[in-house]
């Protein structure tokens, strides 16, 4: 039995426990105040946390910033911290899916480039709804611009109205 255990009771939580949530809340503050400020405003933080989180923004010394970091995870303990969680993870989550929308249409338009028409049949065949005429154009003078060894200009739109036709 611990110590302050009471017999029959929820045993109190270890000190290895009380060690991890503390470092739980702390990476949490951490991610917070490296997060966009749009979405630390939205999330309508009590006062005091959102001047701690704006000031860490503007800290530059290292044992200062050290120092404030800590702050914020101290004002966080007292707070509900599954809102900030659930945000934060869902501002992750829509960044890996613009990586992978950004990546995705790279591809296309190296794709298009490299193997021109039967690029632009297979691009036609997965999205119908996209301006053919328009597309077909903007491959051919990317081709010819890499082909002259020009500045890629229209490479750039190509790959702008590609991932325009991506976007959902």
């Amino acid at each position: 039995m611990r110590r302050r255990e009471l017999p029959g009771g929820v045993p109190p939580p270890t000190k290895t426990e009380l060690k991890r949530q503390a470092m739980a809340i702390q990476d949490l503050a951490d991610r917070l105040i490296a997060a966009p400020e749009s979405l630390v405003a939205e999330l309508k933080l009590p006062d005091k946390l959102a001047d701690a989180i704006a000031l860490a923004r503007r800290i530059t010394s290292r044992a200062a910033l050290l120092r404030q970091r800590q702050f914020v995870g101290k004002l966080m303990r007292g707070i509900d911290c599954e809102p900030i969680r659930v945000a934060l993870e869902s501002e992750t989550q829509n960044a890996r899916t613009n990586a992978a929308r950004f990546r995705r249409a790279e591809r296309w338009r190296d794709r298009l480039v490299a193997d021109g028409d039967a690029a632009l049949d297979e691009f036609a065949a997965e999205f119908p709804a996209a301006a053919h005429a328009e597309l077909s154009g903007l491959v051919a003078a990317a081709q010819a611009e890499r082909e002259a060894g020009k500045p890629a200009g229209a490479g750039r739109k190509l790959f702008r109205f590609v991932q325009e036709t991506l976007a959902p």
